[in-house]
This record gives C-alpha cells, structure tokens and sequence, in this order.
C-alpha cells in the first residue's frame, strides 16, 4: 500500500473515532460474503458506519487518545469497527441480534465516552442503552410525572365532593 494511501486512511480512521459516540471492534473471520453484506445492510439502515481495518493504521491512528492502550488485544487478528454517531448503542444492538443467527461474528470490544469496553460489557450494557428516542420518552414521563400528580390533588376535592353528594341522591331515593 502506497504511503500516501495509508496516511489517508489513518486519517479517516482518526476522524471517524473523533465524531463517534461510539465503536465496536468486531472479529469477522469465518463469515461469508454474503453474511458481512448482509451485516453491512444492517448497519446502513442503523446509521451505522462499518469497515474493516488494519490494526497498525487504527493503532496509528488512535497513538494520542487514552484509551488506545486497552485495545491491545483487541487490535489483532482480523478486525472490523463499527461507529455509531447518533445512538450509542446503535452497532452494539445490531451485532447483538446479528449474533444470534451467526456465532462466527465475534465482539472484540467496544469504546464508549473514550472508555474501553470489553465483549460482555458491550453485549450487556451497550446493547441494552436506550435509544434516543427511548430516552426521550423516559425523560419526558419523569418531566410530566409531578404535573400529572398536581393535576390529580387539585381535582380530588370535586371528585369527592360529587361522590358525595351521588351518595346523598342515592340515600334520599332509597330511604
């Protein structure tokens, strides 16, 4: 490979893990062609970035960042890297699912907030984020939460007040 060409690449490797709220290292070794494009459909519906990469260009790429040291073991053997740029979880959740029909798609390990996450970690905890949209949904039930509660109090003395006088209606008709 022409130097030039891999000085391009260490940049665009660098740009990548600079935009990213996350990547996942991923061993592919033992896949079909068919099964990565059809993994790289996935990721692209996703939003999803995915390519595989030569370990000494991610290792060149990743020499000033703080966590490149806890990918050592990661950065050998075949590797690929997919980067989600919107949800975190986004790559972590499509190779989740992905592994359940192919056992060959190996989780190298995975980076999130320049923290380096091994397999499980990336399989039990960054798979399991909630969405954007999830979180926004979460974060609006506990925003409205106390108004609904306010709400209810302020109606609860009418409430009252006319089970009350139902009551009354129904004692006068029936006594």
């Amino acid at each position: 490979m022409l130097r030039s060409r891999k000085i391009e690449q260490v940049a665009d490797i660098r740009e990548r893990f600079s935009r990213m709220t996350s990547a996942v290292l991923v061993d592919y070794s033992g896949m079909t062609v068919e099964e990565v494009s059809k993994l790289r459909d996935i990721f692209r519906e996703k939003g999803v970035e995915y390519k595989v990469v030569k370990n000494t260009l991610v290792r060149q790429a990743l020499e000033e960042e703080s966590f490149i040291g806890g990918l050592g073991d990661a950065l050998k053997g075949m590797t690929a890297i997919a980067w989600s740029f919107e949800e975190p979880s986004a790559a972590a959740r499509v190779l989740k699912e992905f592994r359940k029909g192919n056992e060959k798609l190996k989780v190298k390990a995975g980076v999130l907030d320049g923290t380096v996450l091994d397999a499980k970690a990336v399989e039990n905890q960054l798979a399991l984020l909630p969405s954007k949209d999830e979180a926004r949904s979460m974060l609006l039930a506990t925003m409205m939460a106390p108004a609904q509660h306010l709400v209810m109090l302020l109606n609860a003395p009418a409430r009252e007040l006319v089970g009350v006088m139902a009551a009354k209606q129904r004692k006068d008709e029936g006594g």
